[in-house]
């Protein structure tokens, strides 16, 4: 690695709209740290040739379980130097509720919790980068949203599973709300935040039965390609002024959001599980 370099760690960085920042950030001359599931496509000339240079690093975990997760993130800060873009992207979309092996509802465990122990995990090398800002990938869903229970977000029980305005939305609203909470706190290190929503884009989460059977026939026309996605991700990153920090981004812009009177609770709970389950 070469001294100054610029390194950004994307989560989920190997498909859909982390595949397409990725390489976006490649061509900008950057080194990318890649915390993946599975492997990169085979056939794309940019990614080859980024591995081959070691502009493009991978650590291979599945983000849900925490020993895989913690063996991961070990391996990184000791082979990375410093972390100046860290894009928490990864996150789950089901049509039926599924646990995971910390035996909380997934879609609260990888879109809410994850990106939290990852921040955590790495704030030190975040700040020993330059740009020091940390994008969470949330959603818009969270805006129709007219209530939100943690409890019933991480273990619902016998509660009616419902799509896009269910778990998901409200595991995204969970993810905006700590983002804006913590905010204040990292800033005194320098460290900026921001939620936001790619927009809705043809991935592997908007296919199939996961969609409403109302959505199906006009996906083409109301999802996105991922592309689009990913450069409103990266202009989140560069388009707005250090201060704005703890904001949730919509359509380029910042958006309030409800329920702040929640922040507090959604942050002490991710703060109390990654302290009693994770920290070793």
């Amino acid at each position: 690695m070469v001294k100054n370099n610029k390194i950004a760690l994307i989560t989920g960085a190997n498909s859909g709209i982390g595949l397409e920042l990725t390489k976006k950030i490649l061509s900008k001359g950057w080194e990318v740290a890649a915390l993946n599931r599975s492997d990169f496509p085979g056939n794309d000339p940019l990614i080859l040739q980024a591995l081959k240079t070691r502009h493009l690093r991978i650590y291979k975990a599945d983000l849900a379980d925490f020993s895989s997760l913690r063996g991961a993130l070990g391996h990184l800060k000791i082979s990375e130097s410093h972390i100046d873009l860290l894009f928490n992207n990864a996150g789950v979309y089901f049509n039926e509720y599924k646990y995971s092996k910390q035996k909380r509802e997934m879609h609260f465990e990888m879109n809410t919790l994850v990106p939290y122990i990852i921040l955590m995990e790495l704030k030190e090398l975040l700040v020993k980068g330059k740009i020091k800002t940390v994008i969470n990938t949330s959603s818009n869903t969270l805006l129709v949203l007219k209530n939100l229970n943690l409890d019933t977000l991480m273990k619902p029980g016998a509660t009616r599973f419902r799509k896009i305005i269910g778990p998901y939305a409200h595991s995204k609203l969970a993810l905006s709300l700590w983002t804006k909470k913590i905010a204040s706190d990292l800033w005194t290190e320098g460290i900026k935040l921001r939620s936001v929503c790619p927009g809705p884009s043809r991935t592997k989460l908007t296919t199939g039965k996961g969609l409403p059977l109302f959505m199906r026939p006009i996906r083409n026309l109301i999802f996105a390609p991922t592309s689009k996605g990913a450069s409103r991700l990266y202009d989140a990153a560069f388009n707005f002024e250090d201060k704005a920090t703890g904001i949730f981004i919509n359509k380029g812009k910042e958006t309030r959001i409800k329920f702040r009177e929640h922040e507090e609770l959604v942050l002490a709970k991710l703060n109390d599980i990654y302290n009693s389950e994770f920290v070793v």
